[in-house]
């Protein structure tokens, strides 16, 4: 895949997550990244799911996108590592990844887990953003939303963790998934903007 990046120009990511195994969703947002000609696509979580497994990420690949992710509670260790493996792609809730001057880190709560270990997490957070930290761009990605943050409205807090780590280091941009209502919402803490994604996926620019 060729995939080079003008540094004069701005990072455009096509952002989306919690389509449970629908392969039309990913083929439609894969139809939308070649259309934005995005550099990158960020998943968020709660890709596979129990209708259908496969699919799901061929559709970026025959579009020749990049992607990454972070698993959500209804990805399993099992198919999460079975995706990687088989598509080549990062899973960036157990790494972190850089492209030219931007860097991207995260973390993931697979397995069924609706809370994550908060001490474990902000400390992945801590260890990965020191790798990238010296990069013009920063991308923060979880599959669940930070607390005190506008998609706690469901009545599903965030993450303490998250919301720690926002504070801290302050990326340009942290991406969530996990609330389908809030698909759409945007906010900021302090300089770093906050954007909840879905099923539908946002382009967005750095």
């Amino acid at each position: 895949m060729k995939n080079q990046i003008n540094k004069q120009k701005k990072f455009k990511i096509l952002a989306a997550g919690d389509f449970h195994g629908d392969s039309s969703a990913s083929k439609r947002l894969a139809e939308k990244a070649e259309k934005e000609n995005v550099d990158l696509v960020v998943l968020t979580g709660d890709i596979t799911g129990l209708i259908e497994t496969e699919n799901l990420i061929k559709p970026f690949l025959q579009k020749n996108k990049r992607v990454v992710f972070v698993p959500g509670n209804w990805d399993t260790t099992e198919a999460t590592e079975t995706i990687s493996r088989l598509y080549g792609i990062k899973n960036i809730g157990k790494h972190y990844v850089k492209y030219d001057n931007v860097g991207i880190f995260g973390v993931g709560n697979e397995d069924w887990q609706l809370k994550l270990n908060e001490g474990n997490a902000f400390k992945k957070l801590e260890k990965d953003f020191e790798k990238i930290k010296d990069l013009e761009k920063k991308i923060m990605v979880s599959h669940m939303h930070a607390a005190r943050t506008k998609a706690e409205f469901s009545g599903f807090p965030g993450s303490k963790a998250i919301r720690k780590a926002i504070e801290k280091f302050q990326p340009d941009l942290f991406i969530s998934g996990h609330i389908h209502e809030a698909e759409g919402l945007n906010e900021k803490i302090g300089k770093t903007r906050v954007i909840s994604v879905g099923k539908k996926g946002k382009i967005i620019e750095i």
